[in-house]
């Protein structure tokens, strides 16, 4: 199959999105909007927009730097966070939505065509409008972009036509009596009877909401993660500047009167009306186009999580990498809601599933951001009152617009949501659930615990740390707080016999408070044994089927030499529990140095080296090592050793490309060439070094590489559970 050609920043983002929010409402409706609040309500009605839509696309841009986006936009980004249910329950909702915006979008084409040409007949004029634009969506998106380029630089010359206007006089009004707030005096329609602000603002702010015309298109993006953020923002920017400089020109250039009785006012004051009817014109069909491509890529991402039936149909691609037959499902959903021929009706609906996908787009953020799951490490920071300003300011808008249909659209989702969850539908990809369903009690743990798959986005370090000295436990206290904090645990399992139990547990019991008053939580158990290993091995055996279980069994080479003989096996018994193992190897007199450097070291490069393979051979150690960074304030280093020189070249681009897809804050790499103790020796200095652990390890050769590396080191070895590209 040929690869489907992916879009830039510019193409695939910045010019839907741009020629979506400069729409008909710009052309025909802004005067009157100036005309009835004045133009200090109108640059207010603007503001209290572009804030809502703003913190939304901030929020957008957050979470698509922390996943890897599929196709479908906020459908995709709220699956992926809140699961199919939740992002199908708006997607499907949306998607029809979407399509009657399409209708709408034709309906409209056909009046500013009809002004012109009022002796056409109005059916045909919506057919052949329909028929082009779903002949350039199916041929390909990269036609329907060329044909936005277009459409573009129509609309580019009707706002050079305004700045022509305004060089040659049209500015008749002075600033002083032009800067007024309204007297609202309604419209034509209700014989000037009046109004008020937040009707006007109702008018006005669907003019605002085109800005996820770009994450439509988040499937056939070159890098989605760099472009939704830029593209967006950029087109809102854009767009924000040319609103309230089109305000104020009109403001200077009509009156009261004439901006309130008269829509095409605009194009009236305009240098050349002709560019600015054909800016009409190009509004419509370009915010059609956008909406027919972006609706049949919602369809298609539906399609392949099979939250619809006969998905597997609906996720079809031709060998453009075309999702035709969501475009022929799409093409006939537009075609039969042309034949109803008034959607004045339900109009306000589209609107509405607008702002609620704006509402969700933030509570996916919120709900990232209060989990504080490590796997939240967008690219793209915001500060946590954004999503919050979005997500009212999203559902004051609603209410203020139309209370019933809001209300109406709300419960809709419920519906959808209420049957998908009933389909036990299977989620392709890790989500945040387990992290939310754990914050409550028994019912979230029967929720979580009854998904299929594993929550890597969630994980946490569950430190279990067996002891049979407190002493030993002491002298770990900062290395273990320090990996489980914040929102990770210690469990100190006390292995002794019936001579010192109570002793061992007392104490233990102690250091469990200490970690709780350093926000760690931590608990004790006490297994009554002669033999270390088996008591450490029945009591993980025990905790294997419990919820809140520990993931990493903590092992402290400060333990005496009878104990240490006995971690080989409980290395052994936790690869077959799939646990992780961290051996902590202190050195005797630097302990952890001055906490601002960790070095982790790689070796064993192979040629085809792939980085979803190798993960599982690294990726504790990363996460290890990332918890150090973020509760030390320090930085973290990665060396890798290979025995030949050849290697160094795919050994720089796997580093590179992990650091890259990990999300990692690390931009101090290095290879080595040669034997891997030496290069440990001469290499840079870390206060603490990472290397990895397999369970045939001599316990006395990691006491030898503190002696090497003259450090405090770790020896750490992955369950299968951990991923640091989630």
């Amino acid at each position: 199959m040929t690869q489907a050609k992916k879009f830039n920043t510019f193409g695939g983002v910045f010019t839907p999105t741009l020629l979506t929010i400069l729409g008909v409402i710009m052309y025909l409706r802004l005067g009157w909007v100036v005309g009835n609040a004045g133009l200090l309500g109108a640059w207010l009605i603007i503001l209290i927009s572009f804030i809502i839509t703003t913190c939304t696309a901030l929020s957008m841009s957050s979470i698509t730097t922390n996943i890897r986006i599929g196709a479908g936009g906020a459908y995709a980004i709220i699956s992926q966070s809140l699961g199919l249910e939740v992002g199908g329950s708006l997607g499907i909702p949306r998607y029809i939505s979407q399509g009657l915006a399409v209708t709408m979008y034709i309906f409209g084409f056909r009046e500013g065509w009809m002004s012109i040409f009022p002796n056409a007949n109005a059916f045909i004029v919506d057919l052949v409008v329909f028929l082009i634009l779903y002949g350039i969506a199916y041929r390909s998106a990269e036609l329907a972009i060329k044909t936005q380029f277009f459409i573009m630089a129509i609309i580019g010359l009707s706002l050079l036509s305004i700045v022509f206007a305004s060089y040659y006089g049209s500015m008749q009004i002075a600033t002083e009596e032009a800067a007024r707030w309204g007297t609202f005096r309604g419209s034509p329609e209700n014989g000037f009877s009046g109004s008020n602000f937040w009707i006007v603002f109702a008018v006005f702010f669907p003019a605002s909401t085109g800005i996820m015309a770009g994450a439509n298109m988040s499937g056939e993006l070159e890098n989605p993660r760099n472009s939704i953020p830029k593209g967006t923002l950029a087109a809102i920017a854009l767009s924000f500047v040319i609103y309230m400089a089109l305000a104020y020109w009109i403001a200077r250039s009509a009156t009261e009167q004439e901006l309130i009785s008269n829509y095409n006012i605009m194009i009236e004051r305009s240098f050349w009306p002709p560019i600015m009817i054909a800016g009409v014109l190009g509004a419509t069909f370009s915010s059609a186009l956008a909406s027919i491509i972006g609706s049949s890529r919602i369809l298609y991402a539906m399609g392949q999580h099979r939250v619809l039936p006969k998905g597997e149909w609906l996720a079809f691609e031709d060998r453009l990498g075309q999702p035709r037959n969501a475009m022929i499902v799409t093409g006939i959903l537009i075609f039969v809601t042309m034949l109803l021929r008034d959607l004045n009706s339900i109009a306000p609906l589209v609107t509405m599933f607008f702002l609620v996908t704006y509402a969700m787009l933030n509570v996916v953020v919120i709900i990232e951001q209060n989990l504080g799951l490590i796997s939240f490490r967008p690219v793209f920071t915001v500060n946590r009152f954004i999503p919050w300003v979005g997500l009212i300011t999203s559902i004051l808008a609603m209410f203020i617009i139309n209370p019933t249909i809001s209300l109406i659209s709300w419960a809709l989702m419920f519906v959808v949501y209420n049957v998908l969850s009933r389909s036990h539908l299977i989620t392709p990809f890790e989500d945040v659930r387990s992290g939310l369903f754990s914050s409550f009690s028994e019912w979230a743990a029967k929720h979580t615990a009854g998904l299929s798959h594993k929550q890597e986005r969630s994980w946490k370090p569950n430190l279990l740390i067996p002891t049979a000295d407190a002493s030993a436990v002491r002298g770990a206290f900062t290395i273990a707080r320090d990996i489980a904090y914040s929102k990770g645990s210690a469990t100190l399992m006390a292995i002794s016999n019936d001579k010192n139990n109570l002793e061992l547990k007392d104490k233990l019991n102690k250091i469990a408070d200490s970690f709780k008053a350093v926000g760690v939580y931590s608990s004790t158990s006490l297994i009554k044994t002669n033999n270390f290993a088996e008591g450490v091995n029945y009591g993980n055996q025990a905790l294997s089927s419990a919820f809140f279980k520990p993931n990493i069994i903590f092992l402290n080479l400060n333990e005496s030499q009878k104990i240490i003989d006995d971690f080989p096996a409980i290395i052994k018994e936790a690869d077959q529990l799939e646990l992780g193992v961290i051996v902590y190897s202190p050195h005797p007199k630097a302990n952890l140095g001055q906490r601002q450097k960790v070095n982790i070291w790689i070796d064993n490069t192979s040629e085809d080296w792939n980085i979803e393979e190798r993960a599982e051979k690294v990726d504790l150690a990363i996460l290890t090592a990332y918890k150090l960074m973020r509760n030390w304030n320090a930085e973290i280093r990665i060396l890798c050793v290979v025995k030949v020189e050849e290697k160094r070249e795919r050994s720089t681009f796997y580093l590179k490309n992990m650091v890259e897809l990990a999300r990692l804050p690390i931009t101090d790499m290095a290879v080595f060439i040669g034997d891997f103790h030496e290069n440990i020796k001469n290499g840079p200095y870390g206060d603490i070094n990472i290397f990895s652990l397999s369970h045939d390890t001599n316990m006395s050769d990691c006491k030898e590489m503190v002696t090497i590396a003259n450090t405090t080191c770790l020896f750490v070895k992955d369950s299968g559970h951990e991923n640091i590209l989630a």
